[in-house]
């Protein structure tokens, strides 16, 4: 179980809304960047990868295949370093977090460099970009599976799309959560609204860039706090 800030602020909530943003950025690079591929959201790559086995034309089962491998290794070895950060200071484990996920979309963005969108080549660069992104999101989304903090994923809205509506007065429920659940959802979609403006404008390598520097600044953001000197787990 994690250790809450120990006032009413929990810097970790920002630090997550600041990461779903980069979720959104993410997913406007790989599926307006990279051929109808998530590198963040492996439900929908399933289901293509379902249509590829179908025949489907346009659906690449070799792309899928790849992101969802890549993501498994991301999710093992946030795995482990989560494990090996037990009763170690927070801000250490979200800060080596941060900067493998920092430097994988780095070096994602310096492959970018010469790889042509509108022709999906060369293919060794396609596959790169794939497998660099996705293991930095399977390694964000085991991390955050880790902090166990309520309707912030990071990448994956429907739950709490769910939440909102059946724990709504509506439903009889009493709305928790609901600013939290509100800020998730609007998170994943100005970063998606930004991520497809930079791809479309300035193209991949600067997307993916930016992509790393958002996720390191609001960690650093986060690890400055004092409550991120507490223990990680109790």
């Amino acid at each position: 179980m994690s250790t809450a800030a120990p006032s009413s602020f929990d810097p970790r909530v920002p630090l997550l809304l600041t990461l779903s943003v980069a979720t959104g950025l993410v997913d406007a690079i790989s599926v307006l960047g990279l051929g109808k591929v998530f590198t963040a959201n492996m439900t929908g790559n399933v289901v293509f990868l379902g249509f590829a086995v179908a025949g489907t034309p346009n659906f690449h089962a070799s792309s899928y295949i790849v992101a969802i491998a890549a993501f498994l290794l991301g999710a093992l070895i946030a795995g482990r370093t989560g494990k090996a950060h037990t009763d170690k200071p927070l801000r250490r484990w979200l800060l080596i977090a941060a900067l493998v996920e920092a430097s994988l979309l780095w070096i994602a963005a310096a492959v970018a460099i010469g790889f042509d969108v509108a022709t999906q080549s060369p293919d060794a660069r396609l596959y790169a970009i794939i497998a660099l992104t996705a293991v930095t999101m399977g390694f964000r989304n085991a991390t955050i599976r880790q902090l166990r903090i309520p309707d912030l994923s990071t990448t994956v809205l429907t739950l709490t799309l769910t939440g909102l509506a059946a724990d709504s007065s509506l439903a009889g429920g009493g709305n928790p959560n609901i600013g939290r659940r509100i800020a998730a959802v609007l998170a994943i979609f100005i970063g998606a609204v930004i991520g497809a403006l930079l791809v479309s404008h300035w193209g991949l390598p600067v997307s993916l860039a930016m992509a790393g520097a958002l996720v390191l600044i609001g960690t650093i953001a986060c690890a400055i706090h004092p409550s991120a000197a507490q223990p990680a787990r109790a």
